[in-house]
Order: structure tokens, then sequence, then C-alpha cells
């Protein structure tokens, strides 16, 4: 029988009937884990429950959910006295799971789970934007920031992440770039963006790898542009052969700054920040998180 740590499972309200979880926390607890299991209703919920498991004294607080509730816990975790901060884990229970995907979290929620437990604790960063609000995956702005905050959650329930291309699709009449500046260390951009990707993660909105060369913790943002030069064509090369695009822009930066003179909304996670200036800056090893030996986010 293995020594399971005590840990805190914090499950989104909308995967509450799960049967696979269910049994796959049954089975743990049969074999000596003790998991404690708090379900989510509304926005504030998480953090409440975070605080709950530090008096607890839970060694690991399981984030259950997407990328919204993985932030949502995140930023709570970091919230905290560094000697009373738990781990964190995660099992990928959301429409698109991309934080998770791009970490190598397995789909077998059994596996996943003994993973959010058992496996190595490693410092990962962390982004803030405006001294405040935290990312931990990454923020885009632009068309695809208003078509993942505006697709329907009925298709997002029946179609996972291909709804955002089918809810983009159908939205390219609103299709329109945002005029804006950018800088970061040795970085400066000034134009005309469709889309905007900055990332501590890699991939966004269902699987699209805006930023593929990120890392989560090597006190870096990565940057990807998506210019409005010749807007369809531009949209079409890159999404075909993004590798020969001359319409994306990469940078890296600890930190970037956007200005929008007629103002723009950035998805951090999920969490929709709207608004003409942004300063986005990474916090290193600002959390512990459970994640596989080979997670390619690593260096």
């Amino acid at each position: 029988m293995a020594t399971y740590p005590d840990s805190l499972l914090i499950l989104n309200g909308k995967s509450a009937s799960n049967d696979i979880l269910r049994q796959a926390v049954v089975d743990l607890r049969e074999d000596g884990a003790h998991i404690h299991v708090r379900l989510t209703w509304e926005k504030g919920d998480a953090a409440r429950y975070v605080a709950e498991g530090v008096q607890l004294g839970v060694n690991t607080i399981i984030s259950g959910g997407g990328d919204g509730t993985i932030n949502e816990i995140a930023t709570a975790l970091i919230g905290l006295n560094v000697d009373t901060r738990p781990v964190m884990g995660i099992l990928p229970l959301g429409t698109a799971n991309d934080f998770a995907t791009s970490a190598g979290i397995p789909e077998d929620l059994s596996k996943a789970l003994q993973l959010a437990i058992l496996g190595k604790a490693t410092a990962v960063d962390i982004a803030q934007v405006n001294d405040k609000t935290c990312f931990i995956n990454m923020a885009t702005g632009g068309f695809g920031t208003r078509i993942t905050s505006e697709t329907p959650e009925k298709l997002k329930a029946a179609l996972g992440g291909v709804s955002y291309l089918i809810h983009g699709l159908m939205r390219m009449d609103t299709l329109k770039p945002n005029r804006c500046e950018i800088h970061g260390d040795d970085f400066y951009w000034q134009g005309d963006a469709l889309v905007i990707g900055i990332g501590n993660g890699r991939q966004a909105g269902g699987g699209q790898q805006l930023c593929p060369e990120a890392l989560i913790n090597d006190g870096l943002l990565a940057l990807r542009i998506f210019t409005g030069d010749g807007l369809l064509p531009a949209l079409f090369t890159t999404l075909t052969q993004p590798e020969k695009s001359p319409n994306i822009i990469d940078g890296q930066s600890a930190w970037f700054e956007v200005n929008a003179p007629h103002g723009m909304t950035f998805n951090l996670d999920g969490e929709p920040l709207s608004g003409k200036r942004f300063r986005i800056a990474v916090v290193p090893g600002a959390l512990q998180c459970r994640l596989p030996p080979d997670c390619m986010l690593l260096r």
C-alpha cells in the first residue's frame, strides 16, 4: 500500500456527476489515500477552499476542471505564505484543457489523480497583469479572445475544443484587428494585431499552439502576434502554414507592455480583462506543481 499525503480536490461543479472520477477517488481512498473533495458553485469558491485546505493541513490542492479552474486555484495559492503553501495538482476536466494538454497530464483520470497526489513537485512560473490579475497558461487578445469568450456553453459541452473554431467561422463578419503598441526587453512592435498570444504555456483556444516554444520555468514569457496586414490572406497563411507566414511576429521577454489606444480585451485563462494598457510580467518559480517527469513545458 502506497503512502499518500493528504490532499484536497477542488472540483468544478460541472464535473460533479463524473462517475469515472468518483470511482478513481474511491479506489485511492481504499488504498489508503485521504482525499477531501469540495465542489465549486460560483466565483470565489475555489479561493475559499484553498484557504480551507491550508487549515486542514493538506499537502496538495488538486484542480479538477479546465484552464479557468486551474488559474483560479493557482492565483489563490500564490497569495498564501510560502511556508504554508500546498502543491498544486491537476485533473483535466474542462472543455479544452489547454494547459493540462501542453503539460502532458494524463487524460486517464485515475492516472492523473495519482500524478496529482504522488508526482514530483516542480517550481513553475506564473504571470501577473497590471500587478494584480494572474494567469498560469496564456493571455490572448484580439479576434480569438472574442471567439473564446462568446462561444456558447452548450456548443462547448457538445463539441469540446473544436467548438471555438466552428463559432469563429460563424463570426467572420466581426473579424478586425486591434491597433496596439507592444514593448518588452529588447522588443518593440507597433501595428494592427489580429491575435496576440502572451504565453507562459503553449496553447489556447482548444488546442491552438500560439506560443509553441514557451516554457513554464524559464522566467520568461513568449509572445506571438498575428498581424492584420492583408487580413484574410494573413489569416489563411497563418492557420495553414504558420512557419512560412510573414504575418507572425515572435518575441520573448520577462515582461511585456501592451498599449491599445482604442481599448482591447485579453482573455487570461478564461478571465476577460479589458483596458487600454496592460503590463504583463512573469513571477519566476511562484508555485509548486506536480507534473509528469517528461513534461515538455519544463526546460
